[in-house]
């Protein structure tokens, strides 16, 4: 291979050294150019990867000049995993930004029975609601402890809906609050590319009593 080389990245031109891609001889990216490199080549002959061509120029600093990016963290961490460049990766889960959200808040949503699945389950729900709507909205109820979890099944027992159009997250042992879940909720549907907001629901009807503290309506905006 010729000590320069040329790389198309996405659609993204860069120029290099074959020294530098294999800076770190364990990564991914030093794999792609040893012996027999493992890439196809676009109609100029560049090596063509076909990755986002954007946050490459942040993993070639680095290589670079050990420079760690300070843009753009949670996209070049995605970059760093793929190319499997280690050192890179442990720096980026030291900034504040991979740190809460590794150890912190991915920590404590594991603690939340089947979170996840609640969350695609919320958005099944508001699309099958969606049609001929500018707005549907499902119902979530969330409860911080097993006391809260027999008062949300008694309130369950006395609606007059269909109790599985309810959400039910909950309960978990973690220090953070049912404020944080719901901010956590809203923030990962959001990640999804849905418009989504949330208040208190108060259910005047179909309810033994008003109101709970742990039952929220969550409102989709579709247009």
């Amino acid at each position: 291979l010729s000590p320069i080389v040329e790389l198309n990245v996405g659609g993204e031109l860069y120029t290099t050294t074959l020294s530098t891609l294999k800076k770190h001889p364990g990564s991914k990216l030093a794999e792609m150019f040893t012996g027999q490199p493992k890439l196809r080549t676009d109609s100029e002959g560049r090596f063509f990867i076909d990755r986002p061509g954007t946050y490459f120029k942040y993993i070639l600093e680095y290589l670079r000049s050990n420079q760690v990016p300070t843009q753009c963290i949670q996209d070049v961490y995605k970059e760093a995993l793929f190319y499997n460049i280690e050192p890179l990766i442990k720096q980026l889960e030291d900034s504040p930004q991979i740190f809460g959200e590794l150890m912190a808040r991915k920590q404590f949503l594991a603690r939340v029975p089947s979170y996840s699945e609640n969350i695609e389950l919320m958005i099944r729900i508001a699309r099958a609601e969606a049609v001929a709507s500018r707005r549907s909205s499902v119902i979530v109820c969330v409860v911080r402890t097993e006391e809260d979890a027999a008062r949300c099944r008694d309130a369950l027992n006395s609606l007059d809906m269909d109790k599985t159009s309810v959400v039910k997250f909950g309960p978990w042992k973690a220090a953070p609050s049912i404020s944080d879940l719901l901010d956590c909720i809203q923030m990962d549907v959001e990640a999804k590319g849905y418009k989504i907001s949330f208040q208190p629901h108060i259910a005047e009807k179909g309810f033994r009593f008003k109101s709970h503290d742990f039952f929220y309506k969550f409102l989709f905006t579709w247009w």
